[in-house]
């Protein structure tokens, strides 16, 4: 059966990262060692046959994509539906900022991370079905081929939630770490098997 096979890589190590916080859709840059990262994935992805590159279109994600784009002698195809989630008025805050200001708020968003909307944000329903619907285009345009997607932590855990047919509150039971990889095979019939996860 036709396979298309999905290199999803997280996005390198970015400035604040020393303190959990929310950097949403923030551009935020990446430090050394982010850039360091991607040089590591462009000797791993370069003697893959890729076929295409798609990243988030935030600076974090679209400078390495761009970069492990070269040994393919492809142009990356900046989307916007890859983007984090739109976290609103948490954008940019510290985990233990947001714990001081806002405690019943946090609290809500624990008690339902998939449905809670931060003001001027995005529930996380609504940030996976945009990213899922974005992978869905991306798979159909490639049957048969290995493309590479460039994203966040959020979104790469919610197209690995999706593959595995595990719900959006177990968000935080797959680990992402900066600059990982994972490997996703999608079939026609919608299966899709998760080959490698945060390597």
């Amino acid at each position: 059966m036709t396979r298309t096979r999905i290199y999803l890589v997280r996005h390198g190590q970015v400035a604040g990262h020393d303190e959990k916080r929310y950097n949403g859709q923030g551009d935020v840059p990446l430090t050394s060692e982010g850039h360091a990262q991607y040089g590591l994935l462009q000797l791993r992805l370069k003697s893959k046959n890729l076929k295409a590159v798609y990243s988030s279109d935030l600076s974090r994600c679209a400078e390495g994509a761009r970069m492990l784009a070269v040994p393919h002698e492809l142009d990356p195809v900046l989307r916007k539906e890859l983007r984090e989630l739109h976290i609103g008025d948490w954008e940019g805050r510290t985990w233990k900022e947001l714990q001081a200001i806002y405690p019943e708020e946090w609290q809500a968003r624990l008690d339902d991370i998939v449905h809670y909307r931060v003001p001027g944000g995005e529930t996380l329903l609504e940030m996976a079905e945009r990213v899922r619907g974005a992978i869905g285009e991306i798979v159909a345009a490639h049957p048969g081929e290995d493309v590479l997607v460039v994203g966040h932590g959020g979104v790469n855990r919610t197209i690995l939630l999706g593959a595995i047919g595990a719900p959006l509150d177990r968000l935080f039971h797959i680990e992402q770490d900066f600059g990982c990889l994972n490997i996703i095979d999608c079939y026609p019939d919608g299966i899709a098997v998760v080959k490698l996860l945060n390597g």
